[in-house]
């Protein structure tokens, strides 16, 4: 297993409302872009899965809002793999403060496994590198042993 650290990410101004505070919308995009790193550290980026004939469509998406991320606050977005059986997966998100481990949000996607005309696929039989890769990493929480910034 590579060693992977949890992704970094600081909001744009852009990505913030009136008040200077994260819009939304924004975390669901941040849950994404912590997955692409995911599994460009774990060894089997979007692109070779993709080149192999797999996507991985979103069957569902949500995020609950704790606290406020302003506007160049930098956070940490850490995927977990909470349930995998081969052919549907489901990843848990947490949105930490950077500078003091307050946890900003928490949410949860759902997919599952096609070839590239959105059929069903079973990655057990036909990409064990894949059902490896996820299977590897069930329950692994990237925020452990990390220590936050001082303020």
């Amino acid at each position: 297993m590579a060693d992977i650290k949890p992704y970094e990410r600081a909001p744009h101004y852009y990505e913030t409302d009136k008040m200077g505070i994260v819009h939304h919308s924004n975390y669901i995009r941040w849950f994404e872009e912590s997955r692409i790193h995911f599994l460009e550290k774990a060894g089997y980026p979007y692109e070779k899965m993709e080149e192999n004939g797999v996507m991985i469509p979103v069957l569902s998406a949500s995020c609950e809002y704790k606290n406020a991320t302003r506007f160049g606050e930098p956070v940490y977005i850490v995927p977990k793999i909470e349930e995998f059986n081969g052919f549907k997966f489901t990843i848990t998100y947490r949105v930490v403060s950077k500078a003091t481990g307050e946890l900003k949000a928490t949410g949860e996607t759902r997919h599952f496994f096609t070839d590239m005309e959105l059929k069903p696929v079973r990655t057990k039989k036909s990409y064990p590198e894949i059902f490896n890769t996820f299977n590897d990493y069930i329950g692994v929480d990237f925020l452990e042993g990390v220590t936050y910034d001082k303020v």
